[in-house]
């Protein structure tokens, strides 16, 4: 009982005891969910061991883990990491001592799977030297995203942080710039320079950049249009940006 459901998804870890033996043992998580209003020991102490790892967790309604799993969850399913993320200040130091000015890319809560992974497949590409994604508010790193960026997520450093104001705080007490793809900058992405320790902000497909995150960005950049469509999709502009990038350092 708790096996991975390879009928459903080969994906999803379930059972209590199966989760906590998986957590326990160093497991990556992409999240846990938990039936909501799941009570005892055993769920405490699981619940205490996932928060002190860092592993996001969700309360959900019993009819959605039913619906997922065919087995006998026990109000404990999980999804598999896909990936092996990378500590973020060991990708940052890493990517320094390899050059002078490295860049990277940080979502600031890009939802959409394929998004995410058509970002990856371009930012690998253009030869970035890692993602930061936020553990909460990001589409999960699955084996669809995976997929979406034509494996270029299993070869691009990624680090997964609990803050993201944490992370740009790190970078710029690193010299690194801070620039926001922003419809609303005043500055074109032509106009910024590039060759510089950059870690450039793409935010979400409806709201943009998070009013917290930009107030921590140095430098604006502004994609040209020229129709009358108001913006672009954010995986076509984070590739314009990042071959902005290229091209300046070519």
């Amino acid at each position: 009982m708790g096996n991975i459901d390879k009928e459903s998804n080969p994906y999803y870890l379930y059972g209590m005891h199966p989760v906590t033996d998986a957590v326990r043992q160093g497991r990556k998580f992409e999240k846990i969910l938990f039936k909501k209003g799941l009570e005892g020991e055993q769920f405490r102490s699981l619940l205490e061991e996932v928060s002190q790892r860092g592993i996001p967790c969700q309360f959900v309604p019993i009819e959605k883990m039913n619906h997922m799993v065919k087995g006998s969850h026990q109000g404990v399913v999980g999804y598999l990491a896909q990936i092996d993320y990378v500590p973020f200040e060991e990708m940052v130091e890493a990517a320094l001592s390899r050059k002078a000015n490295p860049i990277f890319l940080v979502l600031d809560g890009v939802s959409d799977v394929r998004n995410l992974g058509a970002i990856a497949r371009s930012a690998e590409c253009a030869g970035i030297d890692g993602i930061v994604v936020p553990a909460k508010g990001s589409a999960a790193i699955n084996a669809e995203a995976v997929k979406a960026s034509a494996g270029a997520l299993l070869r691009i450093p990624t680090a997964r942080v609990a803050n993201l104001k944490i992370a740009l705080y790190y970078f710029r007490d690193s010299d690194f710039q801070i620039v926001a793809a922003s419809e609303k900058a005043e500055d074109d992405m032509y106009a910024v320079n590039f060759r510089k320790a950059s870690a450039i902000v793409m935010g979400s497909e409806g709201k943009g950049i998070s009013e917290p995150v930009l107030s921590l960005c140095t430098v604006g950049a502004r994609i040209p249009m020229a129709g009358e469509t108001g913006s672009l999709n954010v995986s076509v502009a984070a590739a314009l940006l990042l071959f902005e990038a290229v091209r300046q350092r070519m």
